[in-house]
């Protein structure tokens, strides 16, 4: 490496309530060598962090613009109220938004629900934070609808939250800059979708063993038995004997494989 060259790595945004833990754990046992930085944004920051290539890829929130971004959906959040521990939503299983009308729902500016009209009374400001209307359902101000993850992030003892069944759902998904997909980025999707390290793309891809292929055809005398008898579903009947093989074929140390494995003369799978 020159002086001018910069050793490769790769930087990972992800919103509030992602835990991207598992993923950069595979990432760091796959490529020990290539560094993973993690970036801690908010989601109203995420698509100008990744348009900016302050990441190389990110865990967002959907809608996503599709014109410059590429995107690959993940999850889908259950949506929760969090109320205090003494509300009476506490004491049932479930809600539904009629069942919020009384109620003050805050809507904080940096809300990831897409409501067309939030539940509940509004409050007199929105708060600018979801942690902020956490505080403020704490102190008894209202209640706050938002994806389970963010009622986690936040959690209270002195607070709960029930499911809320007929609200809008948050989605996650990766994305990162469509003129940027570089092998680094590849690798990563492969890892977010489960691919193993044989099938993942780009650095991280480990050749598969041969299984006995050119090394069985040339080595011809023997081991054409361990090539014929790797096929699940034989090609044709097997009569025992010489039948199947070579009519004075040579190397009678391959034995019986050898004799097996063949058919009209040629090793079976071999061109």
């Amino acid at each position: 490496m020159t002086g001018s060259e910069v050793p490769p790595s790769f930087r990972l945004a992800y919103v509030p309530g992602v835990t991207p833990t598992k993923w950069v754990r595979i990432w760091n046992e796959r490529l020990p060598d290539v560094p993973l930085t993690l970036v801690a944004v908010s989601a109203a920051e995420a698509f100008g962090v990744l348009r900016d290539r302050g990441a190389d890829a990110g865990f967002v929130r959907l809608p996503v613009d599709r014109e410059d971004l590429s995107a690959i959906p993940l999850y889908t959040e259950t949506t929760v109220v969090v109320v205090p521990r003494d509300h009476v939503v506490a004491a049932v299983d479930e809600v539904t938004a009629e069942d919020l009308a009384d109620d003050i729902v805050l809507h904080p500016l940096d809300d990831t629900l897409d409501w067309e009209r939030p539940p509940g009374r509004p409050a007199f400001e929105r708060p600018a934070t979801t942690e902020d209307a956490v505080e403020l359902v704490a102190a008894g101000v209202g209640l706050l609808v938002v994806p389970q993850s963010l009622a986690r992030l936040h959690h209270r003892k002195d607070l709960t939250y029930r499911p809320l069944t007929d609200a809008p759902e948050s989605r996650v998904a990766l994305s990162w800059p469509e003129e940027a997909t570089s092998d680094l980025v590849e690798d990563f999707i492969g890892i977010v979708r489960g691919r193993t390290v044989n099938s993942s793309r780009g650095r991280s891809q480990t050749p598969a063993p041969a299984s006995g292929t050119a090394s069985a055809s040339a080595s011809g005398k023997g081991k054409r038995a361990d090539a014929a008898g790797g096929r699940k579903k034989p090609v044709g009947g097997r009569t025992g004997g010489a039948a199947g093989g070579r009519a004075g074929g040579k190397g009678s140390r391959g034995g019986s494989g050898g004799t097996k494995g063949g058919r009209r003369g040629k090793p079976r799978g071999r061109s």
